[in-house]
């Protein structure tokens, strides 16, 4: 830039600045009601940030183009839940706040760290657009505080063309599954493709399903609801189950392996075939083109099929992937309610599933926004949907469980696998906390089974 230049601009600068200083405090008032309030949205990037990104393309960025009053600004944060934890107790943090599942969001809220939705949720109606027990899963003392996004399960994802050319049949008993693992390891093939590396909580995934496809969904809900406990004798053969897997070498070949292997590094072994299964949620589905197929260097493809369960009925674990919520400390609450509102809409989540492969949230959706979608990811929905509304299903850690016990189980089940703690003693103390977080009102509300 020359100096005239810079000189020119700096006197029409001055100018500007006189204008705006003597024009009426009503013209400024309205001149900055025009200005659109920025909103500001974390977006974790754990695992790798292509959801993320796909997500700001078809959520984020359509917004920021049709309102006027609200334009979000998306930021990639590595170990986003971390961050996020960490600016909320500091009285920071963005104005919409993703947490990782229900109970966190429970626990947000009753450290005052989220703002009260009631209101909103009048004026748009989300009662009517959520089903009413995962619009449930956010409220505390009545009020709302979350909002739920993906409507997730667990299956079993299998490498197809593996299993064809082995000639294993799919399992649909706990029995059966343990003798599959038996034969595949003697085969030399990795019986499962699993992994916490990059996110510890990864322990949870699986203990909660033996939980619930040990004891039973029942017996899970009578422990959430307080009329049984952990220490009863189907959760503790739960956890030793889950244990035998473990110092069987069935998960990535041995502990040392599951401590330290990436998802990209298991989900690849599935894919190439070094490993046969991988118990694993919905939302694998957004990536499982990029690990089978030409797209990945091979000729494989997947299929899935329901974990196993100790009587052979296909029973679905049902859950939130995550929350979205307003953060207390936002100066533009509305604002972010209406990307909230958009968010929501049946046609966001419509073309979040069909270009992202998004598990759509809980809301009422057109069957035509199912154009275009892999049918095996369609089956699952269709089955999800089904199996809830046959009561026929079980409850995942991160949605159901009281956050200090979901923590306390996911941290501490590794001891149990290193030998350094029982299953009765894991679950006693977690139990403890269980009757703390009851008494406490932290155990986020439980649907009743019909």
């Amino acid at each position: 830039m020359s100096m005239v230049t810079r000189r020119l601009g700096l006197s029409l600068l001055a100018a500007s600045l006189t204008v705006l200083s003597t024009a009426p405090a009503s013209l400024l008032t309205a001149r900055a009601a025009q200005e659109p309030a920025t909103i500001q949205m974390w977006f974790d990037t754990t695992g790798g940030a292509e959801s993320a990104e796909c997500t700001i393309t078809n959520v984020v960025d359509p917004f920021n183009e049709q309102s006027d009053t609200a334009q979000v600004e998306a930021t990639m944060q590595a170990n986003g839940w971390q961050a996020t934890r960490t600016a909320l107790a500091g009285g920071g943090g963005p104005d919409i706040v993703t947490t990782p599942g229900p109970s966190w969001a429970v626990e947000l809220s009753r450290a005052g760290q989220l703002a009260n939705l009631d209101e909103f949720a009048a004026q748009f109606g989300w009662d009517e657009r959520f089903v009413p027990w995962a619009l449930n899963l956010g409220t505390v003392e009545d009020s709302l505080f979350s909002l739920p996004t993906q409507q997730e399960t667990m299956v079993v994802f299998y490498n197809k063309t593996l299993f064809d050319e082995k000639g294993w049949q799919v399992p649909t008993t706990l029995d059966e599954m343990k003798t599959l693992s038996e034969t595949i390891a003697a085969d030399g093939i990795i019986p499962f493709a699993h992994g916490n590396q990059e996110w510890r909580p990864a322990n949870h995934w699986y203990l909660g399903e033996f939980l619930n496809q040990v004891a039973g969904p029942q017996k899970v809900y009578d422990f959430l609801t307080g009329s049984a406990k952990l220490t009863d004798p189907e959760f503790v053969e739960a956890v030793n189950q889950l244990t035998e897997y473990q110092q069987n070498g069935w998960f990535m070949g041995g502990l040392e392996n599951y401590y330290t292997t990436t998802s990209d590094a298991f989900h690849s072994a599935l894919g190439s075939g070094e490993a046969a299964m991988m118990m694993e949620g919905t939302w694998f589905l957004t990536e499982a083109s990029n690990f089978f197929g030409e797209a990945a260097g091979n000729s494989n493809d997947w299929g899935w099929f329901p974990t196993p369960s100790l009587t052979g009925e296909a029973t679905f674990d049902l859950g939130i992937g995550s929350t979205y919520s307003v953060n207390a400390a936002s100066q533009h609450q509305a604002e972010a309610a209406e990307f909230l509102d958009y968010l929501f809409s049946p046609e966001t989540q419509g073309r979040l599933l069909t270009e992202c492969g998004s598990d759509p949230a809980p809301i009422k959706i057109d069957a035509s926004a199912l154009e275009g979608v892999d049918p095996r990811h369609i089956e699952i929905i269709e089955t999800l949907n089904e199996s809830a509304a046959n009561n026929n299903y079980g409850y995942l850690m991160w949605t159901f469980f009281a956050p200090k016990v979901d923590s306390f189980m996911t941290e501490n089940i590794e001891r149990v696998w290193a030998g350094e703690m029982t299953a009765d003693e894991l679950l006693a103390e977690a139990q403890v906390i269980h009757d703390e977080e009851m008494a406490a009102g932290s155990v986020p509300p439980i649907p009743a089974r019909d």
